[in-house]
Parts: structure tokens; C-alpha cells; sequence
């Protein structure tokens, strides 16, 4: 790993000595940038040799800096001699303030920091590097709860440029406003959140996979076709199946099961049975060689997309509901040079295609009065760019299917093929996505700004939630989530207040309460 040093800065008065309590991964991240940033960084490690292998590994990503220009030799020997080792905590007694990196265990977080208080000047801060312990919790050890706060990175800590700032209940004002200071300070933008489960991040991140999750437990499409739509569609850097894989079910279940708890059950944060059954069987990803794919040297093995079916062209009628899906439809089959119908309504034995909003096919079809055996839904949200997408209702006949696979594939675009379902999967994976951005928002737990920026960093989705939500129309994905509630009666799809206001006034839905 190599990293770029950011501007020599001049770190905040109230810190110049940081200690570092846990050197792994997330320890290493946070001591490299603390040092760069002009800290004075104390390492401690319960392990015996663990500093000693956190020095080396930080100094080689520094000496790697230098041999590809981005550090000078005078950068590499001040960022040097700016790391510590402690051999005990009582090393640590000048330092400002100390971050822990050590195990996820509340009951370990707060008797280090009780053991630290005795240690520390009265004015030095205690900071938790926790993902998903209530900081509020971990304070509630201590004699002054006030100097205890949330200061949650990512990992790779040098790469993800984004920490979490989280004050608990009694975390003072002006130690939130340092640590974010100091956030800033070592190059990363700081997400001021609530003491809330899943903190900002984690908890934007809930929709993702435990929508895609339950499309595959409905049988709607396998998982690379879920994932290829989410990439293609949608612009998402991985499939949220291949991101399970990649992390790891042992974590994901977990915090899916966490934060579901924490929320005392709330719906929109519903796990699947897949991911436990899995689990027990050993699936967890890359890291077993296998999980919701098999893994050969390291490359998910994928069968091969089905080429669309050879078909006879058939006359085409495009319902007009949606004016502008029809247009972009209509230009697609007269760019194929099929027969367009222009009437009302369609002629006997032609291929119907529909552009339904949260519907599946077969709703979409006898709402309209039309003869479900002839009927096609296609996909219209994410454009007809890049890949396209079809859905048949279990009264299509297959030659319709089939033609309607040909016509979306004439010029070589990827085509996925679904089974019925309300809302395809761009369509519903987004509007939850939206939803939780939104209901985040309402709950106070950070501003809007900052959910957006929060989630393209430390999430990497194209949007945040909210201008996701924009970039598609909030009008529609109201329509969706609506007609997903109506249609399942799933409390999950009920959509926040913060949304439904914000679609029907027009406004954006980055747009803050006056108050």
C-alpha cells in the first residue's frame, strides 16, 4: 500500500500527542495518518511484538512513498521519529488524547478507558474506534463520560478518506469540535453522527444487501443477475453479493443480525435467512474459497450470460403511461427495425411492453386490460443504456418472452431476464437505498450534506441516499415504495416522512426542516 502525504499542517492546539491502544489494521491507519498529520503518536499493544510489526509495517508503506516519489527522505525521516512505543499504559500520561483500536467487546472498551482515566491528564480525551458499540455505553464506565467520544475509521484507515465523528449523550461540545478538527487535519472528512446502531455509514449501508438478499430469497433472479443489474443499472462498483463475498458472512451476518436488534426489529432492517444458513454451512466468501460464489485462484467462477433467443421480429406496442419510458422505448424498437403500433390499444398478437413503477408484469397488465399471455415489463429507471432488463409475468408465453429478449439484445446490449416481482430489482434496491438515506435524515442522526458525502466514501456508491433519491425523482421512488407496501403489506417499504413531504412539495430532498 502506498500513500500520498497530505499538506504539512499545523496539528489542532488542543492535541499534539496522540496515544494508540490496539495495533492491527485500523491501529496502524490511524497512527500512520496522526503521525503524517504532525502528532506526536504513542503505540501501545497488549501483544508482545505488536509495535514493533505496526512500526515496520507503517515505515514500508512510507519507504514505498519514497520510491515512488511521493515522500522525500526528510518527510519519511520526521514522520519516523514521530512514532512511540508504550511499553505499559502509564506511557501514555502526556498524551492528549488516545484512540482505541482494540476488540469489538464493550465490556474491554470500558475497562481500558476506567484504567486510562488514571493515567491521563484530566483534560486529554478518550476516543473509541468502534463500528458498532454505543459510545454513550462505553462513557457510561467512566468518571467523566464527557471527554469519551466516537472516532470511527475505515479500513484501509490511509485510503478510505472518511471518519465518523460521534459524540455519546454526554460528550462535551468542545470535544467533538477538536476531534473533528483533528479528523480533518489528517486528511479525512469528518461525518459528524448521533450515538445511533450502525452510527451514520453502517447504518445507510442496511438496504443494499438485505434487499438484494430477499430478491434472491423471493426467486426473483440468481446473484450474479442481481449483481450485474446493481453494476450495469446502477452504477454501484460491486454487486452486493459479490460484496458479501468479499467481506466475509461471518462479519456481514453479524452486523445485519446487530444492527436489526439494536433497532428493536424494525423492518427496514430485516435480515435474511440465507445469510444464517450459509453461515452455519461455512459460505462465507472469498476468504473460504466459496460463498454466493465459488472462488478459483482468487476469481469468482461465472457462468457465461445466455445470448437472447433468434425470433422473428412481431408488431410492438408500447404502453404510454409513462410518457417518457414510451419515447425511449419506442425509439429502441424503431432503432431495431421492428413494427411499431401507434394505436391506444394494441392489436391481436402483438408483443405489449410495459414500464411499470413498483408493479410487477402481471398487476401492471390487468390494470390496464390487457392480456397478461402477451405482455413484457421492461426495466426504465436506469435508462435502456449498458443493459437491459425484462420481466414476464407466469401467463407470458415464452414465444413473447422470447421476442420481447430478442428486441431488448438486437444491438448487442446484455439483457437480464426476471421472474415477476414488484419493482424489477434496480427499482426496489434503489428506492430502499433512498428510504433509509431519507429516514437517517429525519431521525437528526447527521445532516443531509453529510449523509451524502458520508456514503459515497465510505460506502462508494455512485450518490449518497439523497441525491440518489434526486437523480432518480423522488416522486418516483415514492411511487414505488408505495406500490411495494400496498402490494406486500411489508411495513419495510413504508416510506420515511422526510421523503413523502419532500416528493410532494418538489423540493429536493437534501432540503433541510426550518428548524
Amino acid at each position: 500500500m502506498s500513500t500520498v502525504a497530505p499538506p504539512e499542517v499545523t496539528p489542532p492546539l488542543r492535541f499534539r500527542r496522540l496515544g494508540l491502544v490496539g495495533t492491527g489494521a485500523m491501529g496502524r491507519g490511524i497512527a500512520q495518518l496522526a503521525a503524517q498529520a504532525g502528532l506526536e503518536v504513542t503505540l501501545h499493544d497488549a501483544r508482545p511484538g505488536a509495535v514493533d510489526e505496526a512500526r515496520d509495517f507503517i515505515n514500508a508503506v512510507w519507504s514505498r512513498g519514497v520510491a515512488k516519489g511521493r515522500l522525500s527522505e526528510e518527510d519519511l525521516a520526521c514522520y519516523r521519529a514521530r512514532l512511540h512505543e508504550a511499553a505499559d499504559l502509564t506511557d501514555l500520561a502526556d498524551c492528549d488524547i488516545v484512540v482505541e483500536a482494540i476488540v469489538e467487546k464493550l465490556e474491554a472498551k470500558q475497562a481500558l478507558f476506567v484504567e486510562l482515566e488514571d493515567v491521563l491528564h484530566e483534560e486529554a480525551v478518550l476516543a473509541t474506534n468502534t463500528s458498532s458499540l454505543s459510545v454513550t455505553a462505553i462513557a457510561s464506565a467512566c468518571r467523566r463520560p464527557e471527554r469519551v467520544i466516537g472516532f470511527h475509521f475505515f479500513n484501509p484507515v490511509p485510503l478510505m478518506k472518511i471518519a465518523e465523528v460521534i459524540p455519546g449523550v454526554r460528550t462535551a461540545p468542545e470535544v467533538t469540535a477538536a476531534v473533528e478538527a483533528l479528523g480533518q487535519a489528517m486528511g479525512h472528512f469528518t461525518a459528524r453522527a448521533t450515538d445511533t446502531p450502525g452510527f451514520l455509514v453502517n447504518h445507510a449501508g442496511r438496504a443494499y444487501g438485505t434487499e438484494a438478499l430477499r430478491l434472491l430469497g423471493e426467486g426473483v433472479a440468481d446473484t450474479i443477475t442481481i449483481d450485474r443489474l446493481l453494476e450495469d443499472l446502477g452504477g454501484f462498483r460491486m454487486g452486493p453479493f459479490a460484496l458479501l463475498d468479499l467481506t466475509g458472512l461471518d462479519v456481514s451476518h453479524a452486523v445485519m443480525e446487530s444492527i436489526y436488534h439494536q433497532y428493536y426489529q424494525e423492518p427496514r432492517f430485516r435480515p435474511s435467512p440465507l445469510t444464517g444458513q450459509r453461515l452455519i454451512a461455512g459460505l462465507l466468501g472469498r476468504k473460504s474459497g466459496e460463498g454466493f460464489y465459488r472462488y478459483v485462484d482468487g476469481q469468482a467462477v461465472v457462468a457465461a450470460e445466455p445470448a437472447p433467443p433468434a425470433t422473428a421480429p412481431l408488431p410492438v406496442w408500447v404502453s404510454p403511461e409513462d410518457p417518457e419510458a414510451a419515447q425511449a422505448l419506442s425509439a429502441l424498437v424503431s432503432a431495431a427495425g421492428w413494427p411499431l403500433e401507434a394505436g391506444e390499444r394494441p392489436a391481436a398478437g402483438s408483443l405489449c411492453l410495459l414500464t411499470p413503477l413498483g408493479e410487477d408484469t402481471t398487476d401492471c397488465a390487468l390494470r390496464q386490460g390487457l392480456d397478461p399471455s402477451r405482455c413484457v415489463a421492461v426495466e426504465t429507471l436506469g435508462g435502456l443504456a449498458g443493459r437491459r432488463c425484462l420481466m414476464a409475468s407466469p401467463a407470458t408465453e415464452t414465444r413473447y418472452r422470447d421476442a420481447a429478449w430478442a428486441l431488448l439484445g438486437h444491438d448487442d446490449t446484455p439483457v437480464s431476464v426476471l421472474n415477476d416481482s414488484h419493482g424489477f430489482v434496480l427499482q426496489r434496491v434503489i428506492a430502499c437505498i433512498v428510504n433509509v438515506g431519507a429516514e437517517i435524515a429525519q431521525q437528526r442522526v447527521a445532516e443531509p450534506a453529510t449523509i451524502d458525502r458520508a456514503v459515497e466514501l465510505g460506502l462508494g456508491y455512485p450518490r449518497g441516499p439523497l441525491a440518489l433519491g434526486d437523480h432518480y425523482g423522488s416522486r418516483r421512488i415514492l411511487t414505488i415504495l408505495e406500490t411495494l407496501l400496498a402490494a406486500t403489506g411489508d411495513p419495510r417499504y413504508r416510506p420515511s416522512p422526510w421523503l413523502r413531504r419532500r416528493a410532494r412539495l418538489g423540493l429536493p430532498l437534501t432540503t433541510p426542516d426550518p428548524c
